[in-house]
């Protein structure tokens, strides 16, 4: 029934604009809000949100106090998970980019600062990003750092008194031409090596001083997401923009960023699916409608087989986004290496569906009016974003090793 509903909002209004959104640089964050209002989306997600804080709150007060409270409830097993993947699944149908734009700002920016921020930073920050009002960046990557993430990361901070001066540049940042509110992810600069360096993260918000964002870059796909570059220059903070207001934290602030990879991998899984069934359904019908040699494509066997190995790639990604939902539901979170098995397996088979139905179409295939080479560019950066392919293995080799 949800999909059911959420499909048919999507068809009606989004669809519609789809061109706009793809070619027009439209900003889709009006009609995300849209969306997430008509849902009651935004309503739920400040709900949710009031009840972590007073937890959280109720914790801190019993742990001055040396008392301790009852243990959380565990989830009933409704909603939850579910109601988070179905709206990613049916956006990516006709509009992946929509969902790279408001996972980055619900999920990625506002769970940075949830998961290591203090109480007050939490309810300074977080409401805002879970219902869009205000848009979110996560910066991480850097001109000269991709994979190598914090190897080569060079965009610094220094203490100056009460203060931070950072500087550095970003770039490949999702949302970053319209970022009301931004975490920035550097190195504390103490004259020390630069691979002795911790890493901090640090909330910084538009018109800051010093702070520069670029126009919206042109890419191959992901259109309907905007992506910029951030610049640095002086920019002054005090030590209430630091997530945690502490320099002392786990691993050096590199834990905090692997959280956030195990759940921006497995969203990438969810959004694999929507590209496999839409290109599954456009194919199937393609070739039940497309008559060469006097007969229905459909009907050559090496037609059939594209459509069996599309199906094939369908149901064992739509079971591991199922899994991750019911494991979820049960309060057992993927390990790092089990998101990027997720990832890169399904990252691959939306590449490998999406190619194979435009070779499918044939020459209709490569032109824009069929809307499968859209699907194609878009699949294509599901192996790059997020950590690329390579990355993926690593982290799933090491982790086997290790047992």
């Amino acid at each position: 029934m949800l999909r059911d509903v959420v499909r048919k909002f999507i068809e009606n209004e989004i669809v519609p604009i789809k061109d706009e959104l793809e070619f027009g640089d439209l900003p889709p964050y009006d009609i995300l809000r849209k969306m997430l209002s008509t849902f009651g989306m935004d309503v739920a997600a400040r709900e949710s949100f009031a009840k972590r804080i007073e937890r959280e709150k109720a914790e801190a007060e019993a742990d001055a106090k040396g008392e301790e409270l009852p243990p959380r409830e565990k989830s009933d097993g409704s909603f939850g998970e579910a109601f988070q993947m179905i709206p990613i699944i049916e956006l990516c149908r006709h509009c992946p980019g929509l969902v790279t734009a408001m996972g980055v700002s619900m999920g990625l920016t506002a769970a940075a600062i949830q998961s290591k921020g203090t109480i007050a930073q939490k309810e300074r920050w977080v409401p805002e990003l879970l219902t869009l009002e205000k848009v979110g960046a996560w910066a991480i990557t850097e001109p000269g750092s991709g994979s190598d993430a914090f190897g080569s990361m060079i965009s610094t901070a220094r203490r100056d008194g009460d203060e931070y001066v950072l500087n550095g540049s970003k770039t490949f940042i999702t949302n970053g031409p319209y970022a009301d509110t931004i975490v920035f992810i550097c190195k504390l600069d103490e004259g020390n090596p630069p691979e002795e360096r911790k890493i901090l993260s640090f909330v910084l918000e538009k018109g800051t001083p010093g702070f520069e964002q670029s126009k919206p870059l042109r890419k191959m796909g992901m259109h309907s997401s905007p992506t910029g570059e951030l610049f640095l220059d002086d920019v002054r903070v005090g030590r209430d923009r630091l997530i945690g207001e502490t320099e002392e934290v786990p691993a050096g602030g590199r834990e905090g960023a692997k959280d956030t990879f195990s759940m921006e991998r497995s969203g990438v899984a969810a959004m694999a699916l929507g590209i496999i069934e839409q290109c599954l359904e456009k194919s199937v019908s393609y070739a039940k409608e497309r008559v060469q040699f006097g007969k229905p494509i459909g009907e050559f066997q090496l037609i059939q087989e594209k459509l069996a190995r599309m199906e094939v790639a369908r149901l064992n990604v739509q079971n591991l986004v199922f899994r991750y939902v019911e494991m979820s539901q049960a309060g057992h979170p993927l390990t790092l290496a089990e998101a990027s098995a997720m990832k890169l397996y399904s990252a691959r088979a939306a590449t490998e569906v999406a190619m194979e139905t435009v070779q499918l179409y044939g020459g209709n295939g490569y032109m824009s009016e069929f809307g499968v080479e859209q699907l194609a560019r878009d699949a294509k950066v599901l192996q790059i974003y997020a950590g690329t392919d390579e990355i993926q293995i690593t982290h799933i080799a090491k982790d086997l090793l290790r047992r």
